[in-house]
């Protein structure tokens, strides 16, 4: 579990056992990992590999697409939809804006729902009905991870399991597929991605592409954030 050069790796299949004792030894390891470094890595997470794989693939395809057709998807009222282009989302305290571009698909609810008023509307991209069907696939999976993985810290808090439940049932998360352009020229003081802290309850990510995230320990040194291949 000890590890001062990467982060620490946990394994899903343990809590969803019916293990006790295995069950109990994730909610130690997966507790003290989000105490001290606020990150883990997770295997056997359940996320079909083809669906990631299919998600990607539709991912690139987007990004390939012409600037003056993502440009379509963009909604510079609140971000919170479609698409972000290069350059427009900077970290808090941040004056430069970060060297990426991205989509958002978030939370769709069935007609008639209380909350429905309380969401914007997804976008879609009338090019990639693929990209579309993927990414909510993708989106209600995670959700789902995110939710066991909230109970288990749950025990680790000494509630009750099934505490947070109630807080992220059909909650306003985002699913945010991100694409890192090449660099042509020397950017004015700006980053990949500034130093931040995520705003939401939990966060999962795909294990990257390419190195080069890093976490803070609460000792104040920076870990690489990179997995094992699984």
């Amino acid at each position: 579990m000890e590890n001062k050069t990467n982060i620490p790796s946990v394994d899903f299949n343990d809590f969803i056992s019916g293990d006790l004792a295995r069950k109990k030894a994730f909610v130690s390891q997966i507790g003290k990992a989000y105490e001290e470094i606020g990150f883990v890595a997770l295997t056997n997470h359940g996320i079909n590999d083809n669906l990631i794989k299919n998600l990607y693939n539709q991912i690139e395809l987007f990004f390939d697409l012409p600037i003056e057709i993502k440009r379509n998807y963009e909604n510079s009222s609140s971000g919170q939809r479609g698409f972000t282009s290069f350059g427009k989302e900077h970290a808090k305290g941040q004056t430069q804006g970060d060297l990426k571009e991205f989509w958002h698909f978030g939370q769709e609810l069935p007609e008639g729902d209380s909350l429905i008023e309380e969401y914007p509307d997804n976008v879609f991209c009338e090019e990639l009905p693929e990209f579309n069907k993927n990414g909510l696939e993708a989106y209600r999976r995670f959700e789902n991870t995110g939710k066991v993985l909230l109970q288990a810290l749950a025990l680790y808090l000494g509630l009750d399991e099934f505490y947070f439940d109630k807080y992220v049932e059909k909650g306003n998360s985002i699913l945010r597929p991100i694409y890192y352009p090449p660099i042509i020229s020397e950017p004015n003081g700006a980053v990949r991605a500034g130093e931040h802290e995520d705003i939401n309850l939990i966060t999962l990510l795909v294990g990257a592409s390419a190195e080069g995230l890093e976490v803070l320990h609460r000792n104040g040194t920076w870990i690489k954030a990179k997995p094992l291949p699984d």
